[in-house]
């Protein structure tokens, strides 16, 4: 019997009565049939429900790809929008290498003799600089973008003239029209000595790039790391540097994205049709064991070398300068000025060995304000045309005025307060121990004092790198130091306002993109004029991808450099973790010749120290207490000064001493106020 026999004799039992009946076997069999049939419901069932969740599932996940990739669609959107505002996608680069325009000349006639009238003593270098920027005119290839427009090295003693003949020579192409801009692009090459520093070297060759400006000038490449020097090889050479990685430009800092999401991010640079001129005091030979021998090779018809100037030459300059002056004097304060050969010579006398004709330039400067300052003393103004003669003496620049009695022309500028350096001195001496520090700053005193003698004489001044770094335990009196230097600088002309910033790296380090340069930027500022102290300076980079410590140390490094003749900084710290650091981080140990470790002190000194804080307080001790008080603190220096904290030591047992003589005259209202006890102090 079928199954569907089956199920009929099943409802036909059902049914019951007569012919539908079915006989038992039948009805047993039907419902076995029915039991078989439900059983394969239910199968199917089960089958469908899973094949429901299972499509209800696909649909799920199509729905949520089809949010994801409109959520990434928006964010891509987001990012290309904020990226626009920026201005960091025009076209199809981040920030396109401006075109160069076609020289509206190419007339380069006369030039080098307008040059040399400006350039005194260096004919033969004026000569070949002008022709190194004619070559590319020459050679057809001046409209070439696709590289540098020419390579050339400018090479001789320091304070010859090499970047005022750049400058002149550039002026004199821009006013022509054979270059577009008379602006002139710098590099310190030495503020990026090692790794840590490249993206802050691609950050302003990249600048530099974009700038109007059509040459580049390169300083201190010898102390520059030898990547970046072949970065600028490559790009100087082939003029294209092709990057390891791809970057925007957000708010003047590149920003590393990699693979590069962002559409148009800089993935090369290009030297635009630059020139790239390179300063050095040494020839060729050096720089080949930097750059290469292609390097050189590159740029060998065009080595420009000046020549030390001669007694002849420097005072042709000094002639040149007094009679700007003298001109300038005329015009604007009424005064005939007229001066002999001894002004000359004293003028050419402030040549300065590292600045050059621009020491004197200074001292015309000064000059100047001088004889400002005696026009706008008088009661009347000076009869235009008023006869003054200048002449020198002992080093001094005195003037006579219609034929009165000379005086010191300088004397007559306004003095700036300087503080009192008796009073700095007496200060320093009050300080208990430290007495090699203490002849340490006074040496740095004495040395300054010697080189401000020699430059109002007239000789010339070495420079005086007075950046330290002090190590050495908690409460050694570092910032006491620092801060009595800062006065001491002042007291002595060294410094301008002498105050202390005393900051760590909460203060220098910022908390996003884009935050550290400004917030060090910002304390750097502050401290012009002064000493800038860095305590715990050891943690401003902390290793590993601490990019933000290491923006904080590019930015203080370049800051030292622009600001070299107005910022003494400090960095301290203990000596260990100094150690490492400096280690680290080469180009600081470099700027920081002044390593200065304080003692920890000892327990005859800790219980003067603390003599010296009663004092300031109100108090004396009973001569019973120097014995315990020394053996204290001798035993607590040799368990762990770096713990015990020094200086810090004396002052929180003092403070308890107090605390606890507080108790004893409640119970004895007629003990001395002012006298600490041995049984005041808690010595265990």
């Amino acid at each position: 019997m079928s199954l569907e026999d089956q199920y009929d004799a099943w409802v036909r039992g059902l049914m019951g009565g007569k012919k539908y009946a079915a006989t038992s076997k039948q009805a047993e069999e039907a419902s076995n049939a029915v039991e078989q049939m439900q059983a394969s419901l239910d199968a199917l069932t089960a089958a469908q429900k899973r094949q429901s969740a299972a499509s209800n599932a696909l649909d799920a996940v199509q729905k949520a790809g089809a949010a994801t990739a409109e959520s990434v669609r928006k964010m891509s959107s987001e990012l290309t929008k904020s990226l626009h505002q920026d201005g960091l996608l025009g076209g199809t680069t981040a920030a396109p290498t401006p075109e160069a325009a076609k020289p509206a000349s190419t007339d380069f006639g006369g030039v080098a003799d307008k040059i040399k009238a400006q350039v005194l003593g260096q004919d033969a270098f004026v000569s070949a600089l002008v022709k190194a920027f004619r070559r590319p005119f020459v050679m057809g290839t001046a409209g070439d973008t696709a590289r540098a427009r020419n390579l050339m090295l400018l090479c001789g003693p320091n304070g010859t003239g090499r970047h005022y003949a750049l400058t002149c020579v550039v002026d004199e192409l821009a006013a022509r029209g054979v270059l577009r801009s008379a602006a002139i692009e710098q590099m310190d090459l030495s503020l990026y000595p090692g790794p840590a520093q490249e993206k802050l070297f691609l950050q302003d060759l990249y600048a530099a790039l974009q700038s109007d400006a059509e040459v580049l000038a390169f300083d201190h490449y010898e102390s520059c790391a030898a990547n970046y020097l072949n970065m600028l090889s490559t790009l100087a050479i082939e003029g294209t540097l092709s990057l390891s990685s791809r970057y925007v430009l957000q708010r003047g800092i590149l920003v590393d994205v990699g693979t590069a999401l962002a559409p148009g991010a800089i993935g090369e640079l290009t030297a635009g049709g630059k020139y790239f001129v390179f300063f050095s005091n040494k020839d060729e030979t050096a720089l080949a064991d930097k750059f290469g021998a292609r390097f050189v090779d590159a740029l060998s018809g065009d080595i420009c070398r000046t020549q030390a100037f001669t007694p002849e030459a420097l005072a042709a300059v000094a002639a040149r300068e007094l009679n700007w002056l003298a001109q300038r004097v005329r015009k604007q304060c009424g005064l005939t000025l007229t001066m002999g050969a001894d002004v000359r010579d004293l003028l050419a006398a402030q040549y300065g060995k590292t600045t050059g004709m621009q020491a004197m330039r200074d001292y015309c400067e000064t000059a100047y304000r001088a004889l400002a300052e005696y026009v706008l003393d008088a009661d009347e103004p000076p009869a235009d045309g008023t006869p003054a003669a200048l002449t020198a003496a002992d080093g001094k620049l005195l003037l006579s005025v219609a034929g009165g009695e000379p005086f010191d022309l300088l004397a007559l500028l306004p003095q700036q307060y300087r503080g009192d350096v008796d009073a700095v001195e007496a200060e320093l001496e009050a300080i208990i121990g430290l007495d090699e520090i203490k002849s340490y700053v006074r040496d740095v005193a004495k040395n300054v004092q010697a080189q401000q003698r020699r430059k109002a004489q007239g000789l010339k001044v070495a420079e005086v790198n007075m950046h330290m770094i002090f190590t050495g335990n908690p409460g050694t009196g570092k910032t006491t130091i620092a801060r009595i230097l800062a006065k001491y600088l002042k007291a002595i002309g060294a410094l301008r306002g002498g105050q202390l910033v005393e900051v760590t790296r909460a203060d220098l380090v910022g908390r996003y993109v884009g935050h550290t340069a400004p917030l060090t930027n910002s304390v750097i500022q502050s401290a012009l004029g002064g000493v800038l102290f860095i305590d715990e300076a050891y943690a401003l980079y902390r290793g590993g991808e601490d990019s933000f410590g290491l923006e904080a140390i590019d930015t203080l490094v370049k800051g030292i450099e622009d600001h070299r003749d107005d910022l003494v900084v400090i960095l301290a710290g203990y000596t260990k973790e100094m150690q490492l650091f400096l280690s680290a981080n080469s180009g600081l140990a470099s700027r920081f010749p002044n390593q200065i470790e304080f003692p920890d002190y000892t327990g005859e000194e800790l219980y003067k120290i603390m003599l010296s804080i009663a004092r300031g307080k109100g108090y004396t001790l009973d001569e019973g207490c120097r014995l315990p008080l020394v053996t204290y603190f001798d035993r607590k220096q040799a368990e762990d000064a770096a713990t015990n904290g020094n200086g810090r030591m004396a002052r929180n047992t003092l403070e308890k001493a107090i605390l606890n003589q507080s108790k004893r005259l409640v119970a004895d209202p007629d003990a001395s106020l002012e006298l600490l006890l041995p049984g005041d102090f808690e010595l265990e």
